[in-house]
């Protein structure tokens, strides 16, 4: 089996891509410590490797980030072990239903809230992948965005400015209503 490996934004961060392989197919899973990992066997197991912080499952990759007393050098062929012997397995990703967050909307504002997801899904969602992470809506507000990086993106340096400069300028563009734009933590 061959697991491409990419460099993400976050020097802390690789974006494993098992090829061929769907990891999650739909949908995205983003756990920042082994206490919410339980429901990830995969996950679970990566959290066992000394010197792992955060494990994101997307839809056909895995992003893993470690923590600073940890070279990649030590811990890439580590994470590539696990990632094989788990799909090798058989074993599901994911066990069970996940906690959705509940969104902070207005019903009066859905319609807004409708053209804000789909700039999300269509315009950012991609970008973001592709850097081995992702953006989740988490609300709107009297003209304000509340989203929550997931993946190689939570914690990256360019993170905060990527939200303010991309992906503000492009929703106010769009969406005359939106004002501002806010990071949030889970």
């Amino acid at each position: 089996m061959f697991i491409e490996t990419e460099d993400t934004p976050n020097p802390a961060t690789l974006k494993f891509i098992p090829g061929g392989r769907d990891v999650m197919g739909t949908g995205t899973a983003d756990f920042s410590g082994p206490e919410n990992a339980a429901r990830s066997p995969l996950a679970a197991a990566l959290f066992e490797l000394d010197g792992v912080a955060r494990v994101f499952l997307g839809g056909d990759f895995i992003t893993v980030s470690k923590t600073d007393a940890v070279d990649w050098l030590a811990l890439k062929p580590m994470v590539l072990s696990v990632i094989v012997d788990h799909v090798v397995s058989g074993r599901p990703v994911i066990e069970g239903q996940g906690d959705l967050a509940e969104e902070d909307v207005l019903p009066e504002d859905s319609e807004v809230v409708a053209q804000i997801k789909e700039l999300l899904d269509t315009r950012v969602r991609p970008a973001v992948a592709s850097d081995g992470g992702d953006i989740v809506f988490r609300g709107y507000r009297d003209g304000v965005v509340r989203l929550h990086m997931q993946g190689a993106c939570s914690g990256c340096p360019s993170s905060r400015a990527t939200l303010k400069h991309g992906v503000e300028n492009m929703l106010r563009h769009y969406v005359p209503e939106v004002q501002s734009v806010e990071q949030v933590e889970a």
